[in-house]
């Protein structure tokens, strides 16, 4: 969604499996943000159709390929958020099974979702987020990658992407 590009982050808090909340257009420096649909859990049944939806699995491969790159993020000086409409206590149950360093926000109202008219699906009657990774610098996307055809390779392309930006960022200042 190269319409997103220069887009200003949402101002809301969202709860963060860290503690508290965050804000996302209070962030600063570099922030990649990995929207994602639903993270199962230990026996609980997917949603409803769910292996008939395009795209709708893989959120744990993607959020483990995340943890396993996080240094390397973090030697670029990059943050690492995932969001996803499901509620704090599932969210923090999955970071902790997964061990994840960085925090899951939750966007549980879809104020962040909706501000930035991020496409969504829908089955068993609720509302899942399409998978996007955001980009953005002082709370600002400076890129966007929705076309992700196999999540757990999210974070290795999206690094290659903030290796190039911190280059041309570093060139130009």
């Amino acid at each position: 969604m190269t319409s997103l590009i220069g887009s200003p982050l949402p101002y809301t808090d969202l709860p963060s499996t860290h503690g508290g909340v965050i804000n996302p257009a209070r962030l600063r420096g570099l922030s990649v943000i990995f929207c994602y649909p639903w993270t199962g859990r230990p026996g609980v049944e997917n949603p409803p159709n769910w292996d008939l939806i395009p795209g709708a699995h893989g959120s744990t491969p993607q959020a483990q390929a995340y943890a396993q790159l996080h240094p390397s993020f973090l030697a670029l000086n990059a943050q690492i958020f995932g969001i996803s409409f499901q509620e704090p206590p599932w969210q923090s149950e999955f970071a902790i099974r997964c061990s994840l360093p960085f925090p899951l926000l939750s966007d549980a109202d879809h104020i962040f979702a909706n501000a930035l008219r991020l496409e969504t699906f829908r089955t068993g009657g609720e509302d899942y987020l399409k998978r996007i990774t955001l980009i953005a610098r002082d709370g600002t996307i400076i890129a966007a990658r929705d076309t992700i055809p196999d999540p757990a390779t999210d974070a290795p392309v999206v690094l290659k992407t903030v290796e190039g930006l911190e280059e041309t960022y570093k060139t130009s200042s």
